[in-house]
């Protein structure tokens, strides 16, 4: 990178010296001068450089003409993350971005010692990253400050209101100053987002930094069918396959990253898990692994989707098909990053085929269907990286204890020995089961149309539930009639419409004369034309089967009823006479109390008709 026009050298440096050579889209954007002190709505595609671009935003808010922050206080900048491992990633990128400037970056996020963080806020810090929940307990407890707050920025906020957070942004918002900038990047800018701009920002620019067409030109996309007991070999033969120096296996649950982390560890791979319920230092020393080498899968639900950046990881492979379009983006985009080329596999079971291919359609990419490795090639591949290593091709040094290995030994000895080498430490590849069309999607068959055909029609139709999947057996079986003399079938109400060429009507008229019905209950018999044009009207009320709670017209009894309408007279002993007419069964009889009554005695037993004995009390 030789020069950035609106780039404080501060900043320039800093960037130089981490390797940058040229500035994303949405970086390079961020330096045009009539972005200064502006509110910003910034869209931008996942794995384009935005933490460094908010951060390069901040430069003129933070630096002074020198290129040095405020002494360490309360904060005058503030980013909220959505996820633990993206505010610690935002956290790591801005101190060394703003590193020559002497900067302090405090962390509030979950999972983390309350105490040490409210120690940290307490000797200064110039920016501070949080997620929305610690951030709003922070300051409700008065340990965070945000009086001279010059600029918030809200990364992934579409995330954030999808997580459920918008209570809690906007108490973060409340709290801020009036006078401040602030800053919402997000992937997408939905309803939510706009609304919440809207409320919380002045006049603020609207940039989009990605375009569809840009979007997975570094990213490969495979979708292999697989059936659906060979969803974990076909897992282990992919890992295999591409030997990716990192690899991220996504899993909808936790339990299903518990098993295959477990399964994967049993075949040999270094593997690491990370979902929710695994404690703050957990994830953290997962991810640590992955920077270092130590482990080069990882097994992870959705919470590793969004921010995580791995360098080198050049798979990601879906065990669980993701949910929607932003799923797959954020999953897929976690490989891909800044220039690096990488691959996205979708595991497919047969039955989720279409609901992938919509799904592809709605991203607009193109992807490679095909079957998992197989055995074979896992082996092949194998094969053409140990003829392909290094330590084959280069020359080496003679040395003495080359020399007397290979006196020793036979060179057809010292190949075995070095296969036997490679293949140490490797996990054995798995035999997988061949699934049936892999090259294009299943069409439902339609039957043709046959010119000058004859019809002939049934005496069953929708009303008797007829489907053409055991009508097609039925007249091939009774009537003699081959199947592909059959054309189009037409199911009426109460009539089925059969089409049939020259040769089968003939077969037809043949088997008939034993008699028409093919069936019990079912006749055919030869039709005057096509089927006339069906109109279908409303459809039947609907009609309650069994017992029903609502009221019956039909009264339960007999009885008389009065023409007289109801009044609201007080009753009189005249009315007494109105019960003579009343019937026997809805007269109501008195109870008889159980208690004994005054004078009649002790209650009687009616077995024996001996009075009741009390009972003595239980002592001790």
């Amino acid at each position: 990178m030789t020069d950035a026009p609106g780039l404080p050298p501060v900043l320039f440096r800093a960037l130089k010296s981490k390797g940058y050579d040229t500035l994303t889209e949405v970086q390079d954007s961020m330096l045009a001068p009539e972005l200064a002190g502006r509110d910003l709505l910034v869209s931008a595609q996942t794995g384009s450089g935005k933490t460094v671009a908010f951060g390069l935003a901040l430069g003129a808010d933070l630096l002074d003409e020198a290129g040095h922050l405020p002494p360490a206080g309360d904060p005058v900048a503030l980013a909220v993350a959505p996820t633990r491992e993206l505010a610690m990633q935002v956290a790591r990128e801005l101190s060394w971005l703003y590193a020559e400037a002497g900067v302090k970056v405090a962390t509030c996020v979950g999972g983390m010692d309350v105490r040490a963080e409210r120690q940290a806020l307490g000797r200064g810090a110039q920016i501070v990253v949080g997620t929305p929940g610690r951030l709003v307990d922070h300051i409700n407890r008065y340990a965070l400050r945000l009086d001279n707050l010059r600029a918030v920025v809200l990364d992934e906020a579409d995330e954030m209101l999808n997580l459920g957070f918008r209570e809690e942004l906007e108490a973060i918002l409340e709290a801020c100053p009036e006078e401040r900038r602030t800053l919402m990047f997000s992937a997408t800018v939905a309803g939510g987002i706009a609304k919440l701009a809207g409320k919380y920002q002045t006049d603020a620019l609207r940039i989009s930094a990605s375009g569809p067409q840009r979007q997975h030109d570094d990213i490969a996309y495979h979708a292999m069918l697989t059936a659906q007991h060979d969803t974990e070999r076909a897992i282990i033969n992919t890992l295999r396959f591409h030997e990716a120096e990192n690899a991220i296996v996504f899993c909808s649950t936790r339990a299903a990253v518990a098993r295959l982390t477990s399964r994967l560890a049993n075949r040999g791979f270094s593997v690491v898990s990370l979902s929710g319920e695994l404690s703050q230092q957990e994830r953290t020393n997962a991810l640590q692994a992955m920077r270092d080498g130590r482990a080069r899968v990882c097994v992870a639900t959705d919470v590793a989707a969004r921010g995580i950046d791995l360098p080198g990881l050049e798979l990601v492979i879906h065990a669980d098909l993701p949910k929607n379009r932003e799923g797959l983006l954020h999953r897929s985009g976690r490989t891909g990053r800044a220039g690096r080329k990488g691959t996205s596999v979708l595991i497919v079971p047969p039955r989720a085929r279409r609901f992938v291919e919509r799904l592809l359609a709605e991203v607009k990419v193109d992807a490679h269907w095909s079957s998992p490795p197989s055995a074979d090639e896992v082996r092949a591949r194998d094969d053409q990286r140990l003829l392909s290593d290094p330590v084959l091709t280069e020359e080496a040094e003679p040395s003495d204890l080359a020399s007397r290995i290979a006196e020793a030994y036979s060179a057809e000895h010292l190949a075995a020995a070095i296969v036997r080498m490679h293949q140490a430490g490797r996990s054995a590849p798995e035999e997988i089961s061949e699934v049936a069309e892999t090259t294009k999607p299943r069409e439902r068959k339609k039957r043709d149309e046959i010119e000058d055909a004859v019809w002939i029609t049934l005496t069953v139709g929708r009303k008797q539930r007829a489907e053409p999947r055991w009508l097609l057996p039925m007249l091939c079986k009774n009537t003699g009639i081959r199947k592909g003399a059959i054309g189009a079938i037409r199911i009426q109400e109460e009539t089925t419409f059969v089409q049939l060429d020259a040769e089968g009507a003939s077969d037809f008229l043949i088997g008939m004369e034993r008699g028409k019905q093919i069936e019990e209950g079912i006749e055919a018999r030869l039709a005057k034309g096509p089927p006339p044009a069906e109109r279908r009207g409303p459809k039947p009320p609907f009609k309650p089967r069994g017992r029903t709670s609502g009221k019956s017209n039909k009264p339960r009894f007999d009885t008389a009823k009065s023409d007289k309408p109801k009044t609201d007279k007080p009753w009189r002993p005249e009315d007494t006479a109105v019960l003579a007419d009343t019937p026997p069964a809805l007269k109501r009889k008195p109870k008889k109390s159980k208690k004994p009554t005054d004078g009649q005695g002790p209650r009687k037993r009616l077995d024996t008709g001996k009075p009741y004995k009390a009972r003595k009390k239980r002592t001790g």
